[in-house]
């Protein structure tokens, strides 16, 4: 009879942490049920910003390449100044567009070309301003026309930062505007707009009286 005790107390001691193991994975599924959506929803929150963060970038990067190529322009002779014309501009937003491929440039941005030059007052003035994209909207810092005359005007950028532009030169001043549209969370954090500003002086000398026009081609005016 003792044997027999002590087997059936070894069997239920068996059965009852074989219950236990059982338990034990019940309560890891059931935790593991309520941690999957928090734990989905800090993955791709993370994708979200990561995709956030490389925009910018990019954005960035078009903004500089279009006033780099902005500031290279030189199409002339030995004998003048070179000129820039409405052809090589529309190229070098053709150029952002390419390199900006599957951010949709063209839809959701604004690209805002300006060039910075000196008044007769030796005042700094936008002379002419030239747009690319279908975002409406307008230049932060300042329409073509502006500081014509007088010394008012103090340039582009931000109060206290703006760009000047050098005597008997120019800056290619770029502004760019990006709606972004997030990937998971759209409905929940709407568009967010991305602002870059870029700028350079131009590499060589020009004639800066006009933009010339080229047969056949439209101007991109703002």
């Amino acid at each position: 009879m003792t044997a027999l005790r002590r087997a059936a107390r070894s069997l239920d001691r068996a059965l009852h942490r074989s219950r236990l193991v059982r338990d034990q994975r019940a309560n890891v599924m059931i935790e593991m049920a309520f941690c999957m959506p928090l734990l989905a929803l800090i993955g791709i929150g993370g994708i979200e910003m990561a995709n956030l963060t490389l925009t910018h970038s990019r954005i960035s990067q078009v903004g500089l390449t279009v006033a780099d190529n902005a500031s290279r322009i030189a199409v002339g002779s030995n004998l003048s100044l070179p000129r820039v014309r409405e052809l090589d501009i529309n190229e070098v937003f053709t150029g952002a567009e390419e390199q900006g491929r599957g951010l949709n440039i063209r839809s959701r941005s604004r690209i805002i070309l300006s060039s910075l030059e000196r008044n007769k007052d030796n005042g700094q003035w936008i002379h002419w301003q030239r747009c690319f994209g279908d975002l409406p909207v307008e230049s932060t810092f300042g329409d073509a026309g502006d500081g014509e005359t007088g010394t008012a005007f103090p340039g582009m950028g931000p109060a206290s930062q703006e760009v000047t532009a050098p005597f008997g030169s120019a800056v290619m001043f770029v502004e760019i505007v990006y709606q972004y549209q997030p990937l998971a969370f759209g409905n929940w954090l709407g568009p967010r707009t991305i602002r870059s500003t870029a700028a350079y002086n131009i590499r060589e000398a020009r004639d800066l009286t006009q933009i010339y026009s080229s047969p056949g081609v439209t101007p991109s005016t703002c």
